[in-house]
Order: C-alpha cells, then sequence, then structure tokens
C-alpha cells in the first residue's frame, strides 16, 4: 500500500481494507490517542478520491494521491485547529494565515466557525477531478457549539457526492446528533509486537539510530501501549532513566522532571501516575509506571481525593488562568497526596 498512510503499521491498513468495503457518507472514527485516527481518517480519504484505488486503499502514485501528498487537492477539505494543520503541514485560508503573519491573533486551538462555513460551501460544489469530494474533521472534539452545529446542518443534507471522515479521540464531546448522523469505527488496538517492530523502525527513520528495545518499550509503557504516543514522547527525548526516576521524585515534592513540559502533558503524567497507584492499592498491575519506580501507596481516600483535582484541572488546562499558579497548585496536591500513610483498604 503505497500511500501517504503509514505502510508500515499493519493495524491502520487492517482496518482501512474493513472500511473501504462498507459504504456510508460519513465516518467516525473514535478510540483513544496514539492509535492512529488521523493517518486512518486521511488514508479513507485519499482511497476516495484516488483515481486507480485498490482493495487495500489508495495507489499512492496517481495525479489525485500526488495533489493530497502535497495538500493542494482541490476536492479535500480538512477541518483542523490551526495549531494542528500547522503542525501537520496543512495550508491556512489566506485570510487566517494573513492575521497570524501579521501578528492579530495567535493560531486556534479550536475548529474555527469560519473554516466551517468555508467547507459548507466547499460542499456545495461540482468535483473537479470527477471522484467526489471529502472532508476529514481531526480531532472532531475541538469544535465548538456553534461549529458543530455548522457541520450538523451538512451531515443531515448532504451535497451529492461529499463524503466525511471525522476522527476523535473523545467521542463524548461531540453533540449526540453529530454522532448519530456517522456510522461509527472503534480503533483497533495494536498487537504488542507490531507496535514495536513500528515504533523502532519509525524512529530509526526519524534519526534515534541507536534507538533499542529497552528504550522503546519505555515509551509504548509510558504512552499505555498507543504507538502514535509512544513516538512522540521519545521525539521530546524521554529516557529510561527519567521515567523510572518520575514517580519518586514527585513524592519528594521535586518538580523538575517535568518542569519542561507543556502542562497538559505534565497534568497527563500526573494522571498516570494517579491511575497506576490506584491500580495498586486495587490489587492490579500497573500500566504506565513499573511497580518498582512507584513510591508507597497511599491511603485510597487520598488517592480518590487527587483523582477528582486532577479531573477539574483538565476541564481547563488548555486555557488557564494563571499557568504558574497552576502548576504549583498541582506540585502541592501531588505532595499531600503522595505523602499520606499507607493503610490498607
Amino acid at each position: 500500500m503505497n500511500n501517504i498512510t503509514d505502510p508500515a503499521a499493519p493495524w491502520i491498513g487492517r482496518q482501512l481494507v474493513s472500511l473501504l468495503t462498507q459504504r456510508g457518507h460519513a465516518w467516525l472514527l473514535q478510540g483513544p490517542s496514539g492509535l492512529g485516527q488521523y493517518a486512518l481518517g486521511l488514508g479513507l480519504a485519499q482511497s476516495w478520491l484516488c483515481e486507480q484505488p485498490t482493495s487495500e486503499g489508495a495507489c499512492g502514485t496517481c495525479s489525485s494521491c500526488h495533489l493530497i501528498g502535497t495538500r493542494a487537492h482541490p476536492d479535500m477539505v480538512v477541518l483542523m485547529p490551526e495549531t494542528v494543520m500547522l503542525e501537520r503541514g496543512w495550508p491556512l485560508s489566506e485570510k487566517a494565515q494573513k492575521e497570524i503573519d501579521d501578528k492579530k491573533r495567535k493560531p486556534s486551538q479550536e475548529i474555527r466557525v469560519e473554516a466551517m462555513r468555508d467547507m459548507v460551501a466547499f460542499a456545495q460544489r461540482t468535483s473537479a477531478r470527477g471522484r467526489g469530494t471529502a472532508v476529514l474533521v481531526y480531532p472532531a472534539e475541538r469544535m465548538n457549539h456553534v461549529t458543530a452545529n455548522a457541520l450538523l446542518k451538512t451531515l443531515e443534507e448532504p451535497a451529492g457526492d461529499t463524503r466525511f471522515v471525522l476522527a476523535s479521540e473523545a467521542t463524548h464531546q461531540l453533540l449526540p446528533t453529530i454522532r448519530s448522523r456517522c456510522q461509527t469505527h472503534v480503533m483497533n488496538w495494536p498487537k504488542a509486537e507490531e507496535a514495536m517492530e513500528w515504533l523502532l523502525l519509525r524512529a530509526r527513520q526519524e534519526g534515534a539510530k541507536d534507538l533499542d528495545a529497552e528504550m522503546a518499550g519505555i515509551w509504548l509503557m509510558a504512552s499505555g501501549g498507543r504507538p502514535d504516543d509512544a513516538l512522540s514522547l521519545g521525539r521530546q527525548g524521554l529516557t529510561v532513566a527519567r521515567w523510572s526516576a518520575l514517580p519518586g521524585a514527585l513524592s519528594r515534592g521535586d518538580w523538575s522532571p517535568l518542569s519542561d513540559w507543556p502542562a497538559a502533558q505534565q497534568l497527563a503524567i500526573l494522571q498516570k501516575l494517579c491511575h497506576d497507584l490506584m491500580s495498586v492499592a486495587a490489587g492490579a498491575t500497573p500500566r504506565f509506571f513499573s511497580a518498582k519506580s512507584l513510591p508507597p501507596v497511599p491511603r485510597w481516600s487520598a488517592l480518590a481525593h487527587w483523582s477528582g483535582e486532577l479531573m477539574r484541572a483538565a476541564r481547563t488546562v488548555e486555557h488557564p488562568y494563571n499557568a504558574g499558579l497552576m502548576q504549583e497548585a498541582w506540585a502541592a496536591a501531588t505532595r499531600q497526596a503522595l505523602s499520606r500513610a499507607v493503610e490498607p483498604i
């Protein structure tokens, strides 16, 4: 399968083959982060528009595939937050790019309603290349209420040959009416050996020539077995020593191992640590950290209180009132939770 989806990710290829045998004008790909929603969604759209599609997906060599590879296909629209579009190499509209270049505003972290309105107009047009039109929405949960309602109207009365693929890592945040108008596909988890093989290959392609299985295993453990998230951690330079030492450092009140990570990632790591401590307290196996790296398990009541605080913090982590004070509060709550004496449940 020679296309812009990753041919070394067999779990994505299997899902693409299955979805291409099914009919429907709108798909919703759902599942936790790091399982390849973007790659699968893009693979679907590329296959729909391909001039010589096969049962395994797009050919990867026709002019349509080339246009998607260069982010210039006239029959495809991507709806993403501007931050995600810039990260993944998709061009912004001329107006949006000028506003950002002129420093009138920062790139949006939500899918803007202006982009959605442009898509609605796009969906009314005739296909330029005769293979229909395609719309990719990712991450779909980044639509606000106004944007989501604009999409809903188009999903309810789609133009003749427009197909949609929405990819989401938090479908509970989508309008129920949007979910009900899409066929749903739950992302498959890769087999452990597949994830490891893919991660080693991709990381080495990106320059991690000395990467070994132990390091890759830590990335996969830290990500909860999600390959894309594991690769992202590797790009950030996560080491075996750093991950192993992190729980002990936090239990001593040392925030420095987290200081150079973004706030959202700091919070995610705290949630992982809380999850693992609760798992051990309940007699289960930790998922993100090795058991030997965890500090003594606090009282269940302390863990439950800490978990609630972290869940509340997640609601505003992307738009903090004061980032410094927010992180000081997290550090204090972590110290308090981890300092509680151990007692049986």
